[in-house]
């Protein structure tokens, strides 16, 4: 039996939405480090929502969440802000990629944000690069990029400071299926090899059979979903 602490841990979440529209109810959820968990849902269930209240964005109505031990609801908005960047790396369905600075620039603003050296960010952000298949493309601006190469910075900037719990929102969703592939090993490798707690949210099979465990978001919470 794995008796690894969890990085994650939610208890009791629940949320709604205005017309006292129920997203969910009775959400617990552990993840531990190594482990990547995907959750599907019908669209409008949440999905979305549930990862905004996991790195802190969002608030729940009811529930607690609690990152490494730290609960999010015992802190600040300043002390949020900071364990975010510290130990949270989020994939935006919107990217979220600032067009008027570099690739380089974009990818190593994590570490900018806890002062690691110069040398260092570089080195990080280039290597991310190149593992997302950018290696070449550093100094180009974010404006001259297409939505699947945005998305690849975006999967970049996440995993760069090699954060405690990394969330995705459709990480693959405008990639082309071989570069899909690529990006989802390597979304897989980061959260295994650097003992990371992994969430996905997504509509895709190939990218929910990449993790360890399949959760459908419902009403009454989160359900095990066991595929053929």
């Amino acid at each position: 039996m794995n008796h690894t602490p969890a990085t994650l841990t939610v208890r009791a979440l629940a949320k709604s939405v205005p017309g006292e529209r129920r997203l969910f109810a009775d959400l617990d959820l552990a993840v531990a480090a190594g482990e990547l968990v995907a959750i599907v849902g019908e669209s409008g269930v949440g999905k979305s929502t549930l990862l905004n209240i996991l790195a802190g964005l969002d608030s729940s109505d009811a529930g607690a969440v609690s990152i490494e031990g730290v609960a999010l609801g015992a802190l600040d908005e300043t002390q949020r802000t900071r364990l975010r960047r510290e130990r949270i790396g989020f994939v935006f369905q919107a990217f979220h990629i600032l067009p008027y600075l570099t690739l380089r620039q974009n990818v190593a603003l994590p570490l900018a944000l806890v002062s690691a050296d110069a040398a260092t960010i570089d080195a990080r952000a280039d290597a991310m690069l190149d593992a997302v298949g950018l290696g070449s493309r550093g100094d180009d601006y974010a404006r001259d990029l297409s939505g699947g190469e945005m998305q690849r910075v975006a999967i970049a900037r996440a995993l760069v400071h090699r954060p405690a719990l990394i969330l995705a929102d459709e990480p693959t969703g405008n990639l082309d299926p071989h570069t899909a592939g690529k990006v989802l090993a390597l979304f897989a490798d980061a959260v295994r090899q650097g003992d990371a707690a992994g969430v996905v949210v997504t509509h895709s099979r190939t990218t929910a059979r990449i993790a360890d465990r399949v959760l459908t978001l419902t009403a009454e919470g989160l359900k095990e979903r066991h595929d053929d």
